[in-house]
């Protein structure tokens, strides 16, 4: 491990440690993967000066090149602190944890990689993002470290890329234009024409063929989830319909999504006392919403068969994804249909390539939010909107995401 240079002046203290008692603000764990060197770069072009931010990986060799790449975007990079550490490897995460305010990880699948980090980070106070879509996952890390982040002061903060977060925080944005303390109902209509990468590939697949793992870890969390009292919030699956709102068809989509804008609103009173959220994709037609659910279909159907799920994954490596003049091509759209009181609003959150430059944009965000930002006073498991809320939301907008008011009635 370098050594990294001290901070100026130190900012705010996380559970009464000062700034410089850690050497480093953040580190990023999984830099030399597909979405790890993108997220790099963008901290290389943006993090602000005197954030002390390291890489860390399991290759001392891959890291020494993602310095020389990182370094030829910014000078500045030449003396970037390289961590050697491994996802398997607890004692070493418990001391990359110790040595950060915030650490951000792209290693996944995290349901057979990730817990070891959320541990450390947990028991170390650390503040936590990945890029995780995975309920099990989510879940089963709620039900082991959420308590012990909570009297740590670690926040623990999943989904923090396209899953999950321009539907919380655009759900979350949306609520704001609506009437406070009277019951809500949020449709959000997700658009794009991007490619994933062989990491997401696996871990879709991985997902896909877990789920009598992840429907018992769903229930096992709500055994140990306090019941929301005097209030309602919730994310039904919706059934396939023609919008009217977007112009579209609107086809359920069961991901992760719903579930982080449902926790969101159930933490947070803005979100009214009875709050509905329901999650569509938006085909323009009817060929292409038939012919989405069965190809989803097909692919949950395969993803059982533990030869296939393998063949599958080898045939679309991890580490692999569209080149840049690809994602440049990339876009996303949610649109949001708000009401309740009596006024409805339309919104709209857009960016470009969703599944790697947007999402290495927003994790890299996440992480200097959560190392540098003025947040609220709330420890544990947290969605990206409870855990930074109007903070995340305004850096975003400053790295070019767009989020507007497109109509009201």
């Amino acid at each position: 491990m370098d050594t990294a240079q001290q901070a100026e002046e130190p900012l705010n203290s996380q559970n009464g440690t000062g700034r410089d008692e850690r050497p480093y603000d953040i580190v990023l764990f999984g830099a030399t993967g597909f979405v790890g060197v993108l997220t790099a770069e963008y901290l290389a072009r943006h993090a602000p000066a005197g954030c002390r931010w390291a890489v860390a990986g399991r290759s001392a060799a891959k890291l020494e090149k993602l310095r020389e790449r990182l370094t030829a975007i910014s000078p500045g990079c030449a003396e970037l602190p390289l961590i050697v550490a491994d996802a398997s490897d607890a004692d070493g995460l418990r001391d990359l944890a110790r040595s950060t305010r915030a650490v951000a990880t792209t290693v996944g699948p995290y349901v057979w990689y990730g817990e070891p980090l959320v541990a450390a980070s947990a028991e170390a106070g650390t503040h936590y993002a990945d890029l995780t879509g995975e309920p099990e996952f989510v879940d089963a890390m709620f039900v082991r470290h959420d308590a012990r982040a909570r009297e740590t002061g670690a926040r623990l903060v999943h989904a923090c890329g396209f899953d999950s977060v321009p539907h919380d925080l655009g759900a979350y944005w949306t609520v704001q234009q609506l009437p406070e303390g009277v019951p809500l109902r949020v449709d959000g209509f997700v658009r794009s024409n991007a490619m994933f990468s062989g990491g997401t590939f696996a871990s879709a697949l991985t997902a896909m063929g877990r789920g009598p793992q992840t429907l018992r870890a769903a229930r096992d969390r709500r055994l140990h989830e306090p019941r929301l009292v005097g209030r309602r919030a919730s994310a039904p699956v919706g059934a396939p319909r023609f919008s009217r709102e977007t112009g579209a068809w609107a086809i359920p989509l069961p991901t992760i999504d719903g579930q982080v804008v449902a926790r969101s609103a159930r933490a947070l009173d803005r979100y009214g006392p009875d709050f509905r959220y329901r999650h569509y994709a938006a085909v323009r037609t009817l060929p292409m919403a038939l012919g989405g659910p069965a190809f989803v279909g097909a692919g949950v159907a395969l993803a059982q068969i533990p030869a296939a799920r393998r063949w599958l994954i080898s045939r679309y490596e991890p580490g692999t994804g569209p080149d840049a003049a690809r994602r440049a091509r990339s876009w996303f759209s949610v649109r949001f249909v708000g009401e309740g009181g009596g006024r409805r609003v339309f919104t709209e959150v857009t960016g470009g390539d969703p599944g790697y430059d947007e999402t290495a944009k927003i994790l890299a965000e996440s992480a200097l939010s959560l190392a540098l930002d003025d947040l609220p006073q709330r420890s544990g498991q947290l969605t990206p909107a409870v855990a930074m809320g109007d903070a995340l939301l305004s850096r975003l907008r400053e790295a070019g995401m767009g989020f507007r008011v497109a109509h009201t009635e």
